[in-house]
């Protein structure tokens, strides 16, 4: 299994980025599919998160309504669009696969994760 993140970078303060989890090994409509991120000298972080046959999404206090999880099947592809971006989220973002019947916001609930992706928010 692979889960290939990409689509970090440098942004300024308020711009967009969107992030892409290209799948092997795996069909991400069977997973409950997450982004996390780790900031440096801080804890990781559950972003946001779409449950297996994208029947619910669910995201972190510190991104609501400023970000959406999709996922596209036919690309085996999840995204994470980011808007509205600031300073503090700035991290490595990593997405993760998980088979557990319910979509939880905790790292022990994911059994595959890629090797994340840099994003800098400049103010």
């Amino acid at each position: 299994v692979q889960l290939q993140a990409s689509g970090g970078g440098l942004v300024q303060a308020g711009g967009s980025l969107r992030l892409s989890c290209a799948a092997s090994g795996l069909t991400v409509s069977s997973y409950n599919m997450a982004w996390f991120r780790q900031a440096p000298g801080k804890e990781r972080e559950f972003v946001a998160g779409v449950s297996r046959f994208s029947i619910t999404t669910l995201y972190g206090d510190s991104v609501k309504g400023r970000c959406t999880v999709s996922r596209d099947n036919a690309k085996n592809t999840v995204y994470l669009q980011m808007n509205s971006l600031k300073p503090e989220d700035t991290a490595i973002y990593y997405c993760a696969a998980g088979s557990q019947i319910r979509m939880l916001a905790t790292d022990a609930s994911y059994d595959y994760w890629g090797q994340g992706t840099l994003v800098t928010v400049s103010s």
